[in-house]
């Protein structure tokens, strides 16, 4: 039997960064994101050799194990055998036989959170292979709680959640790890206006989030009041652009972007670099009105705000440069498995 699971990729509209940890256990968290068509993949084959097969292209990382109930991590493939181990953990399976393959539609570091989405990924494969009892909240929070406590990648909360909802989603993140996700019903033409108005760029240059959210969380643990003053800013604006979305003022909609991303920039140094402000200067320079970096910043996707009649010109604009821009779309659903017999 063959069992395959995708999960969507996410842009993180507003509020990005107060679901992490201390912020949201002290002020608690409001982030609005949406997820695209951009996809994770995972693929489980089962074997019978008392073997287990790892292919994650991602990581570039081809390895085979003698089927145990614990794989070492040991930097290779850490992900799959994270999801693994726990899933051996919590469920008493016993050691499993099988092949997996992973791939990510992006890059690693892209801003979209890949790797979160591909927790999820993994985990719906396995929840699909061994009929668990496991629905969206239970999936999100065991992905969490295997990135950032067994594995202790550092990071937020929303990623987990978007890839296994999927949709337009307004998500509250409360202290003891709680976590509320509300889905949104937009509109068809506001969605088509939204599309229509991004251009959605990559830099050329991924980058690693944890530093960024290790300065992040320091800033919020020593009582930095700059940078908890922004993050109180950033929270507000995932309420205000909440409002904007669902009536398709996109005029508010990319002031709030835009402030959104002056305020991110006094979170952590790393957040921009002139390669990033040389791509806000040119899509500006174009006819961009606003934009904002995916993810915790550093490098990655761009998403710039644009009048729908001059998106033609920033996209060949930001063309001229180093990076590449993405078409995409929207799309409704999260993480999703089948079996092939």
């Amino acid at each position: 039997m063959i069992i395959r699971s995708k999960a969507p990729l996410r842009l993180g509209l507003a509020g990005g960064g107060s679901d992490v940890s201390p912020y949201s256990d002290l002020y608690g968290g409001l982030v609005l994101n949406a997820t695209i068509n951009l996809f994770a993949y995972c693929t489980i084959e089962e074997r019978t050799d008392e073997q287990i097969e790892i292919r994650s292209y991602d990581a570039d990382s081809h390895e085979t194990y003698p089927s145990s109930e614990n794989l070492a991590i040991d930097g290779k493939a850490t992900l799959i055998k994270g999801v693994y181990n726990r899933i051996v953990r919590d469920f008493g399976t016993g050691p499993l036989s099988f092949s997996i393959t992973t791939y990510n539609d992006a890059p690693a570091g892209s801003g979209l959170g890949t790797s979160s989405t591909m927790v999820v990924t993994i985990l719906k494969a396995f929840v699909e292979w061994l009929n668990l009892p496991l629905g969206d909240y239970e999936i999100s929070r065991l992905a969490y709680e295997i990135e950032r406590k067994d594995l202790a990648l550092s990071g937020g909360k929303q990623d987990q959640y978007a890839a296994a909802f999927g949709g337009f989603n307004y998500m509250e993140f409360l202290k003891n790890d709680l976590v509320i996700v509300n889905p949104l019903k937009i509109k068809r033409w506001i969605i088509d206006e939204l599309e229509s108005s991004m251009v959605l760029y990559f830099t050329g240059k991924s980058r690693s989030s944890a530093r960024i959210i290790d300065e992040q969380r320091k800033n919020t643990s020593s009582g930095n009041q700059e940078a908890i003053e922004a993050m109180h800013q950033i929270k507000q604006s995932a309420i205000d652009m909440k409002l904007a979305l669902l009536k398709g003022d996109m005029k508010s909609l990319a002031e709030i972007l835009g402030s959104g991303w002056e305020n991110k920039k006094k979170m952590a140094g790393a957040i921009t670099n002139d390669r990033i402000q040389e791509a806000f200067d040119t899509a500006m320079s174009a006819g961009a009105i606003s934009g904002k970096v995916s993810g915790a910043g550093g490098g990655g996707f761009i998403m710039f705000m644009v009048e729908p009649t001059k998106k033609k010109e920033v996209i060949d604009a930001l063309n001229n440069l180093d990076g590449f821009t993405m078409p995409f779309q929207f799309t409704d659903g999260g993480a999703h498995g089948w079996k092939i017999y």
